[in-house]
């Protein structure tokens, strides 16, 4: 049966089969294996052992690995899925998996490693990794090769009793879509090897046939244990080389453990393992054709490493070879596939020129190109060894040249490219493209998705090829049949037509007429179409979907056009394909939203238009370009990756240990937004809550003197300010038209006067000059120092925000708290940042929204990992401690030597108030002006000088601890808990999604009752974890829960009181996402709602006021008002649950409820008890 799927998908399908039970963990892009199976399990999937897979999430990978560890040793085949860090927190594991001779399977999608930045993308790192812990390690190239070998895998670790790694590379391979054949579970019963399954039953742990095992052993036999085990590993390639046999007898498709492709007499060889071997093999094929003697082969059981294989298939006349590593291992002599291939050849005695080379690394492109520049170095007298391709290295100058760009595609090959926005459907839309056409038609057909940083409004591109053949093009499109660009802002930004061929076709997303494109079109794109005679469409894809209800969600529209214009399959068979997928995808979530989609595809077909083009624009000229005025640091760096050319970057352009500068994301200026606020200055109250929610800090209070305004622009509007504080002072709200995303918070949530809104959300297009203009000015004005209280949400926003314009999500839930944060604190706060939303939209590559204020001070923002945020902050905060400790000790001494009175009294005053933020900076000021003028010699001297050296730390710094539920409740709770015992002067801000938010939207610990998140794909059936409870517990830790959209003065008020307790504070912020299924324009009303609803309690608990004899708890949030299930109601996790199983769905609402009424019921006692006490 042939099926369109992903590489994901084909493991899944395979562990599903022959697994029963599966422990695992999400972490990209590896999460989608574990989500198919969950899915399945839900829906009742029957393995072949005729049961459903019992599968479990734990809280980490390392949890996941002793989960695997003890269900194997407990007799059943169990499985799991990972990556990157993922896999290395398993190492332990494996070990001892390995060492038992237990048959469990790992799947892998390989992904990088976390090194001088995190990068979540496909290379070999973390399998390199494991090479020494005993699993056998099994490469897949495709997503055929994936469901083949995934098989190959189970079947051989139970008939080796040996545990296998079966690997692939990470998107590349996992997330790319292919139409390949699929294994069917009863064929897979037949090729069971069911007497060795019964052994290793046999020998599960068991009180009625007991043993022991784990022991600890002694020096006088641990040796020998080791090499007991070596008759399994010397069996493990036989073995794998008859499953191959087995499967290749069953579906058609023979492997070996090492398989070669090429001319037969070929003398140049390329050895790889990987999605790199599609490309190689097709250029190969390529080289071949033209006569040249070239080969490669492919490595797929790389451990155990079989010499007696590879010898078998390598051609005798081969003189050179270039052996690939994916992956970077610094100071060795080589990398791993490399080093293993050199001491194969030596011991057989084979005097062949080996090379090796570095490709790939983090995704990067790998291309035929760069293939032929491989051979082409084999060619050369003097190969050069070491090599890196597809990068410039002008630092150590490793890299090959690429010198012919060559096409090596297949004939009939259609190659689209589709240039979309995060969150408006692109993805989605292409995904289904290619399963109608690979599922309804005899093409085959091939997905990939390249994604920014960004979360949703980010940029996308899809590259979707269909063919006659199976396509083996795992690389970038760069030459193309179709284009779409479905966000109109891009055709400023972007070379969007590189690459289309003569007489392609262009499809545009815009409200633009035929002609208004001589005006709106850059004449590049204009010169392109004519010169190119280009098919050119357009559609206001932006306006049909409003009409019809789904917001920015122009998917079906866009989709709808391309099946009408792509003659890939007829035009009225897609549609009612596409109208079939929209039932499937969105049926669950009821009818009304199928029904929209279906007349959005209806208005598509009406709406798109052909647009006849004048000949003239073959000859459009290029405006003339205004140079603005920027750091080189943008210019070279940043601006480069912003318009998609960062390929193009040398390695000297990067920093080699990963720290780049703050206060860069002001300069991308994305435009991304449809509507943006327009200030309606008659209705504003200046409450300035507007500028509190912006998720992006893209709306501000602006405070200025009249004789500063007199040469603003007409449009600058501008009223008298209100409050004493700001006395003859004008008063505007100012929005950064092109950095706002248009979410619309600050205008849900404006009180206005007379229920007229003082912010109403109009075209981007009908503002963007008058408001950039505005904005300009804005920067120009002096800074105004007003006397408004900062622990006030009016006063805390004409406060500069620190964090601004991010990648996160529009109506983000998490941003506004941290940017709060920030404006309170930020000039001397240092962020710890787990990995997760948090460190994605806070510090993804090439721009930092964290920035400084006009002395250059700013938050230092640092990530490590997931697992370990609580304990990188303390460290940080370790390292702080100590030294300001020294920097005290050198002021006490300085204090004691012949120095002025003024310095001796503010050193004095600085001691004492070295622990109070205000105190330390005002005294810490006087010091920093008076040393340098201060006349000394000798020993005062000397002290002197070591204290302006590190008089950066004579303020007071405030250490911030930052990430997401999926680390404070689960991954990271144990180093959470251990600093919040600590008693260390941290502050802990947990962004509470109640789901794995960046990963997809698993369920964490944090997930409520009845919530539907993967992973709890038939509703989560345990009660939320009560971490703030738990805290409290201690005593001496700070504790509070806040909601920005219930109560923003509580907000301002817990950030004040933790930031000032000394000791470890906890605040626990609910942040809506747009994982909970909600209009993500009214997110802060979710969180108002929550709170109403007796769903999210706010609260405090102060250890302080229990020195004073008070109650340290206070109940914050009033008696709940709200309709608790209709709060669930308005929420897809909940209500896909009632549509899926609604008589379960009743139960765990009526649980959640229950749930929700305890923790309450808990809070009010806590508050009355102690209070009488």
């Amino acid at each position: 049966m042939k099926k369109t799927i992903d590489g994901n998908a084909a493991a899944a399908h395979i562990a599903y089969a022959l697994s029963e039970v599966a422990a695992i963990y999400p972490i990209t892009p590896s999460s989608t294996m574990a989500e198919y199976c969950d899915e399945w399990a839900a829906r009742g999937r029957k393995n072949i052992f005729d049961r459903k897979l019992q599968i479990v999430e734990m809280q980490s990978e390392a949890g996941a690995a002793g989960a695997v560890h003890g269900s194997a040793s407990a007799g059943m085949l169990t499985t799991t899925f990972t990556a990157s860090q993922g896999l290395l927190l398993m190492i332990p594991n494996m070990y001892k998996i390995a060492g038992e001779l237990l048959p469990a399977v790992f799947h892998v999608s390989a992904r990088a490693l976390a090194t001088h930045a995190l990068s979540i993308f496909g290379d070999h790192s973390d399998v390199m990794a494991t090479r020494q812990t005993g699993f056998a390690l099994l490469a897949s190239a495709s997503v055929q090769e994936v469901m083949d070998l995934a098989l190959v895998a189970h079947l051989s670790a139970i008939k080796a009793s040996v545990p296998f790694l079966h690997f692939f590379d990470g998107f590349r391979t996992s997330h790319e879509i292919q139409k390949i054949d699929v294994i069917d579970y009863e064929d897979i019963k037949k090729l069971v090897d069911w007497e060795a399954l019964d052994k290793f039953r046999a020998r599960g742990l068991n009180p009625e046939h007991p043993h022991q095992q784990g022991t600890a052993q002694n020096p006088d036999i641990y040796f020998q244990g080791r090499e007991a085990s070596n008759p399994y590993y010397l069996a493990v390639p036989k073995i794998v080389e008859e499953v191959m046999n087995q499967v290749g007898q069953l579906t058609g498709r023979y492997y070996k453990p090492f398989d070669y492709t090429g001319a037969p007499d070929a003398e140049r060889v390329i050895i790889a393992m990987g999605s790199g071997c599609e490309t190689i093999e097709e250029t190969v094929n390529y080289l071949v054709d033209k006569g040249e003697k070239v080969g490669l082969i492919k490595v797929r059981l790389y451990r155990p490493f079989s010499i007696e294989h590879f010898l078998a298939v390598l051609p005798e006349s081969c003189k050179r070879i270039a052996v690939l590593d994916r992956t970077k291992e610094p100071g060795s002599v080589g990398e791993p596939l490399y080093e293993d291939v050199c001491t194969v050849l030596k011991q057989a005695g084979k005097q062949i020129l080996t090379v090796g080379g570095r490709y790939g690394l983090g995704s990067k492109e790998f291309t035929p190109s760069m293939v032929k520049a491989v051979f082409d170095n084999l060619a050369q007298d003097t190969p050069k060894n070491h090599f890196t391709v597809g990068i410039v290295d002008d630092v150590t100058g490793t890299s090959l040249e690429v010198t012919e760009q060559i096409d090596t595609a297949p004939e009939g090959v259609f190659r689209c490219k589709f240039w979309g926005l995060g969150s408006d459907g692109t993805v989605g839309a292409n995904k289904n493209s290619i399963k109608i056409i690979g599922d309804k038609t005899d093409l085959y057909a091939q997905g990939y998705f390249v994604y920014d940083s960004k979360k949703s409004g980010g940029i996308t591109i899809s590259h979707l090829r269909f063919g006659p053949t199976p396509i083996q093009s795992t690389y970038l499109i760069d030459q193309a049949d179709l284009i779409a660009c479905h966000n109109s802002s891009y055709v400023e930004r972007y070379d969007l037509l590189e690459g289309i061929k003569e007489g392609g076709v262009f499809l545009l997303n815009s409200p633009w007429t035929a002609e208004e494109m001589d005006t709106k079109l850059p004449a590049s794109i204009r010169r392109t179409i004519a010169q190119k005679k280009i098919r050119f469409y357009n559609i206001d894809a932006v306006k049909i979907a409003g009409e019809v209800g789904l917001g920015g969600r122009i998917n079906m529209v866009m989709q709808a056009a391309f099946f009408q214009i792509a003659n890939v399959i007829p035009p009225e068979d897609a549609i009612g394909y596409i109208k079939e997928a929209i039932k499937e995808t969105y049926g669950r979530k009821g009818d009304k939203i199928v029904q929209m989609n279906w007349q959005a595809v209806d208005k598509a077909i009406e709406a798109l238009q052909e647009i006849k083009y004048p000949a003239s624009w073959a000859e459009a000229e290029d405006e003339p370009k205004a140079e603005d005025d920027v750091p080189e640091y943008i210019k070279n760096v940043v601006e480069p990756i912003l318009l998609q050319k960062g390929d193009e970057l040398p390695v000297s352009a990067v920093s080699p240990n990963g720290v780049v500068p703050t206060g860069t994301s002001k300069y991308e200026k994305r435009g991304i937004a449809i509507d943006i606020p327009e200030w309606q200055p008659e209705n504003c109250i200046q409450c300035n809550q507007c500028s509190l929610v912006c998720p992006h800090a893209a709306i501000r209070p602006i405070l200025a003197k009249p004789e500063d305004l007199e040469n603003a622009p007409e449009s600058f509007t501008h009223i008298k300010a209100i409050g004493k504080e700001a006395a003859g002072l004008q008063y505007r709200i100012q929005v950064a038209p092109l950095d706002c995303v248009g979410c619309g918070n600050c205008a849900d949530i404006c009180p206005g006067k007379r229920g007229e809104k003082a912010l109403i959300m109009k075209p981007l297009e009908e503002q963007r000059d008058v408001e950039v203009e505005n904005e300009r000015f804005a920067a120009t004005l002096p800074e105004i120092e007003v006397d408004f209280k900062p622990d006030t949400v009016k006063g805390s926003q004409f406060r500069q925000p620190l964090l601004e314009f991010s990648g996160a999500c529009a109506g983000c839930g998490e941003t506004a708290y941290v940017k709060l944060a920030t404006q309170m604190f930020g000039d001397r706060m240092i962020i710890a940042n787990a990995t997760g939303c948090s460190s994605i939209w806070g510090g993804s590559a090439p721009t930092c929204p964290y920035t400084t204020n006009s002395k250059g001070h700013g938050p230092a923002w640092a990530n490590s990992l997931f697992e370990d945020n609580a304990e990188f902050g303390f460290g940080i905060a370790l390292g702080v401690e100590e030294r300001r400790s020294q920097l005290a000790d050198i002021l006490s001494a300085l204090k004691d030597e012949p120095i002025s009175d003024a310095l001796k009294e503010a050193i004095s005053s600085w001691l004492e108030n070295k622990e109070d933020a205000e105190g330390s900076r005002k005294h810490g000021d006087k010091i920093k002006a008076l040393l340098p003028r201060e006349p000394v010699s000798g020993r005062a001297k000397e002290l002197v000088d070591k204290a302006i050296k590190s008089a950066d730390q004579l303020t007071k710094k405030s250490v911030w601890i930052i990430g997401g539920d999926g680390w404070a409740y689960d991954i990271g709770f144990g180093g959470l808990d251990h600093v919040l015992a600590s008693g260390a002067d941290v502050n802990i801000l947990v962004l509470d999604t109640e789901v794995y938010s960046n990963t997809g939207g698993q369920s964490s610990k944090a997930t409520p009752t009845a919530a539907v998140a993967k992973f709890a794909a038939a509703g989560k059936r345990t009660r939320k974890k009560d971490l703030g409870l738990m805290a409290m517990s201690y005593g001496y830790v700070y504790v509070a829960s806040v909601s920005l959209g219930a109560n923003p003065n509580h907000v301002v008020k817990v950030m004040k009181e933790a930031e000032a307790y000394n000791g470890p504070s906890l605040i626990i912020a609910y942040a809506p996402c747009i994982n909970h299924g909600i209009n993500m324009s009214r997110s802060l009303q979710e969180g108002k709602k929550a709170v109403e609803a007796g769903y999210w309690p706010l609260y405090r608990y102060n250890p302080e006021l229990a020195l004073d004899g008070k109650n340290p708890f206070i109940l914050d949030s009033k008696e709940p008002t709200g309709d608790f299930r209709e709060f669930l109601m308005g929420q897809v996790r909940y209500t896909s649950l009632k549509k899926q199983l609604p008589d379960e769905a009743e139960v765990l609402y009526k649980q959640a409820e229950e749930d929700a009424r305890l923790r309450l019921e808990t809070y009010k006692r806590l508050a009355e008890v102690q209070t009488q006490a």
